[in-house]
């Protein structure tokens, strides 16, 4: 597993697709810095160590980016492990944020209880899921959920193109999707197939969203789903599909997430902080640096802010933890 450097000259959407690597490393040589970041250069020092969720990472990476400028002398990692993953090492107390695209349950809260970690889930923004094919699909207009369920569900049925209607080519129908300590598997499972990790086992899963992409552009016959913000970043090698969740069809968009039409597949993402790790200095203040830039980088990197009134009450949350 290899490092790399943030550069910030990379624009948000063409960073994304490059974290191939599984961990990221915010570092500074300590060369010369405006007046504010020698100013938190003297302040602040230490580690902040994130790992979980592959559709929080562009996020949390965003945010890592930013806040080097401010205080180039605090080292942030930032790790993609799956939200389940993510919520491991957090129980276990090796990370001190962790990045999740669903609840934690209540199996995972009582790990970390039990190694004296109480923690506090941050709302950062609302994602939807895309469901995804070739950019060479000419016959999939719109998918309608009981299609999707069709496709995905345990014990399925479905091997090509033509079992799901019956004018589409008879063609093997291959399947891509996160793997299943993925919170957006879990999500679209329950979304789709009525609970979470209820699912067939034989597509090809990565924790890694850009595997995903490059399987699917690669396959003309393909299906698969992940957050927005990674179709946002491949546009150009990928096919959207709308989804027909009872009043037709419709396609992730800021705003079809954000007034809640894109439905089933709309959800919020978030980050989870450690009570232990919250008393060091620096993870308090890269959680209140983060709550502060959450709307406007979510924006930036293919999500949906929430309301100022939101981010509030978490920064009120924060003050209280």
């Amino acid at each position: 597993m290899s490092d790399h450097t943030i550069s910030s000259s990379l624009p948000f959407s063409l960073r994304i697709p490059l974290f191939g690597v599984l961990f990221l490393l915010v570092s500074c040589s300590g060369g010369e810095q405006d007046g504010a970041a020698n100013a938190g250069s003297e302040r602040l020092s230490g580690e902040v160590r994130i790992d979980g969720s592959s559709t929080v990472f562009p996020i949390s990476e965003a945010v890592a980016e930013e806040f080097l400028a401010i205080e180039p002398r605090v080292r942030v990692t930032v790790g993609v492990s799956g939200t389940g993953g993510g919520f491991q090492k957090f129980a276990a107390g090796e990370i001190d944020i962790a990045d999740a695209s669903r609840h934690i349950r209540e199996s995972e809260a009582e790990a970390a209880r039990a190694n004296g970690i109480e923690y506090l889930e941050i709302p950062v923004a609302s994602d939807g899921l895309s469901v995804i094919v070739n950019k060479d699909n000419t016959w999939v207009d719109h998918l309608t959920v009981a299609e999707l369920n069709m496709i995905w569900a345990p014990g399925s049925m479905v091997d090509s193109w033509n079992d799901v209607r019956p004018e589409w080519p008879d063609e093997p129908l291959r399947l891509y999707g996160p793997g299943t300590d993925s919170g957006t598997f879990d999500y679209f499972t329950e979304a789709i197939n009525g609970s979470s990790g209820a699912s067939r086992p034989d597509y090809t899963a990565s924790e890694d969203d850009n595997v995903l992409v490059q399987g699917i552009s690669g396959d003309q016959y393909s299906l698969g789903f992940f957050g927005f913000a990674y179709y946002v970043a491949n546009a150009d090698s990928l096919k959207l599909v709308p989804v027909d969740g009872g009043n037709g069809p419709v396609s992730p968009s800021l705003e079809t997430i954000n007034n809640g039409t894109y439905s089933p597949l709309s959800r919020p993402i978030f980050i989870y902080l450690s009570k232990p790790s919250t008393a060091r200095e620096e993870v308090r203040t890269f959680a209140d640096f983060y709550i502060d830039q959450a709307a406007l980088l979510a924006e930036e990197v293919g999500y949906v802010a929430l309301t100022e009134s939101e981010y509030q009450q978490s920064r009120e949350a924060l003050a209280n933890f």
